[in-house]
């Protein structure tokens, strides 16, 4: 019998306490675990029950929100205000941010993307959930408007085949979780997660619809893994969904990139709730996560500090081989750029 069940499951609520000892720290990660497996039992569902679709709304950012958008956030929202431990949250999904009322309020602040890359939501393809944790100061949004490496916690969930959760206490390691329905918890099954030490799978994830508008260095970044490092074509992999892609080049190799351009100067991605915390995620896992060329330097999207809780921000993540090459192009065009 013992072979086929875990009588000593290692969860997530077991690991949290462990590592921090932190009740209210275990409360919001159990919030946030419950919100996960809400998401992933509606998009597990979408079809039944016609979930598929638009809301008929826009969100922060002018994007169409999607019916499991809206559902997404809203789980999201519910459990982390009834969590006892959050003051301030903010969602893709909201224009402004959420003020905990004081009854409820905590020592926490919450940023998160509810449904990362639902727009492939109706053909299936995986989607994800992303935030980033701080600590309350005032209780008011700027606790929230403040640098990454201020982030106590980042961290994303995967739908897909499995539901996995994957995140990081600042200084710490990377660790993942896999939902295992057959008791409803989080299992500990992926140990301090590394980018491979070699650089791993050759893999180059970005949109090239977007090619006309880049700067030349990425262009000659680009056109150098499609013709060869070191006589070895890169493959191209590109879901259009944050996470999935995050998720693949942290567990195979490779690197994502999606930069400042001419269309977008300022990064097409949300800082506060998607660049710091993969951000977190990558560099704690041994991996580089840069701004590429932004605001006249190359610097770390995990010491940007965000001017308005939906500012973006342009990210090139990956491993020390890969973000070589891109900094290297720059180098070659005369811009200054930080050492591996």
């Amino acid at each position: 019998m013992s072979l086929k069940f875990d009588v000593d499951a290692p969860t997530l609520n077991r690991y949290v306490m462990n590592n921090t000892k932190d009740a209210e720290l275990v409360l919001l990660l159990n919030s946030l675990a419950t919100s996960f497996k809400l998401i992933a039992s509606a998009v597990g569902r979408a079809g039944v029950a016609q979930l598929y679709g638009l809301a008929g709304e826009v969100n922060s950012t002018g994007d169409d929100q999607k019916k499991l958008d809206v559902m997404s956030n809203d789980m999201m929202i519910n459990a982390l205000v009834n969590s006892g431990v959050c003051s301030v949250l903010v969602s893709e999904e909201n224009e402004e941010p959420i003020i905990v009322p004081a009854d409820k309020a905590g020592k926490f602040c919450v940023a998160f993307d509810p449904l990362d890359g639902s727009s492939n939501i109706d053909c299936n393809v995986s989607v994800g959930t992303i935030f980033s944790v701080y600590e309350k100061k005032d209780g008011s949004v700027n606790d929230l408007l403040r640098s990454g490496a201020e982030c106590i916690c980042a961290g994303y969930c995967t739908y897909s085949s499995a539901t996995e959760l994957v995140f990081t206490f600042q200084g710490s390691t990377v660790e993942g979780f896999c939902l295992d329905p057959t008791i409803g918890e989080f299992v500990h099954t992926r140990f301090d997660m590394k980018f491979p030490a070699d650089g791993g799978k050759r893999i180059y994830s970005c949109n090239e619809g977007n090619f006309i508008h880049w700067d030349q260095p990425i262009k000659d970044a680009v056109e150098a893994f499609k013709n060869g490092i070191d006589g070895k074509p890169y493959t191209a992999r590109y879901v259009g969904s944050m996470v999935a892609d995050i998720h693949r080049t942290l567990l195979y190799g490779g690197i994502y990139i999606y930069p400042a351009d001419k269309k977008s100067p300022n990064g097409k991605l949300r800082c506060l709730y998607e660049g710091i915390p993969m951000a977190l995620i990558i560099e704690q896992a041994g991996g580089i996560a840069s701004t590429g060329y932004f605001e006249g330097k190359i610097g770390r999207v995990a010491e940007l500090t965000p001017d308005a809780i939906h500012c973006k921000c342009p990210i090139i993540m990956g491993g020390p081989r890969d973000v070589g090459v891109i900094y290297d192009c720059y180098k070659k065009a005369g811009i200054e750029t930080p050492t591996l």
